[in-house]
Parts: C-alpha cells; sequence; structure tokens
C-alpha cells in the first residue's frame, strides 16, 4: 500500500487512529513539534513497513471541520472495503472498475472522514 501523504482531522481523533490502524496496519506517534485544535500533538503517521512517515492526524476539538484527504494503494479495493465496513466504516461508491482495469472505491471512516482505495489494472 503507498500514500503520497494524508492529513486526517477528527472530532474524536482516538477512534479514527484505531479504525486506520487495523484496516491498514498503520501505527501513530506524537510530533512533539506541532500542537492541533484540540491542544493535543499533531500524531506522525508511519506504514506497516515502518518506513517514512505518510502524514498526520490531528484532533479538531470541534473547531474546524472534519476532513481525510488520501487514497490508498491496495492489492485488492473489494478486500479493502469488506475490511473497512467491519471495522465500522462505509462505502460510498463502488468498487468500481474502469474500462482499463482500474478499480476504485470511496468510502467514510466511522467519524465520516472521507477516503479512497484503488487497484491499479492488472499488468500482463
Amino acid at each position: 500500500m503507498s500514500i503520497g501523504w494524508i492529513e486526517v482531522g477528527a472530532d474524536r481523533p482516538e477512534e479514527s487512529e484505531r479504525f486506520y490502524g487495523d484496516v491498514f496496519g498503520w501505527t501513530f506517534t506524537d510530533d512533539d513539534d506541532s500542537i492541533g485544535p484540540d491542544g493535543k500533538p499533531y500524531r506522525i503517521v508511519t506504514g506497516p513497513d515502518g518506513g517514512a512517515p505518510l502524514g498526520g492526524f490531528y484532533g479538531t476539538g470541534g473547531k474546524i471541520p472534519q476532513q481525510a484527504i488520501f487514497l490508498v494503494l491496495v492489492a485488492d479495493t473489494e478486500a479493502a472495503c469488506r475490511q473497512a465496513e467491519a471495522r465500522g466504516g462505509k462505502v460510498l461508491l463502488g468498487p468500481q472498475r474502469e474500462p482499463s482495469g482500474l478499480t476504485f472505491a470511496r468510502l467514510s471512516d466511522p467519524a465520516g472522514n472521507l477516503f479512497g482505495v484503488f487497484t491499479p489494472p492488472s499488468r500482463p
């Protein structure tokens, strides 16, 4: 799985972290240099491989709108949708397959944040 960068702001950030950790294997650590609108540390997201940071999470404290902006590259879009639903998420659109073979879906996490998953076309 890969993402360029993500950022999630949630009124209940612990719930969002639990959801994404369960679905994608992400881990979270405090960024001691940044504070979110809720007064708590900005949280750095790392993937299951422990490599470079993928993005950050923060608590909105109800002061700004919740948001999640990213697309996750997955091996199987349908399986990712099932996993998300099993963890309290919702599939809003898809999975859909384009003529090129690209499969994608749009989902929401338990807090209502929107995100997407996609699987590129198979190589011959």
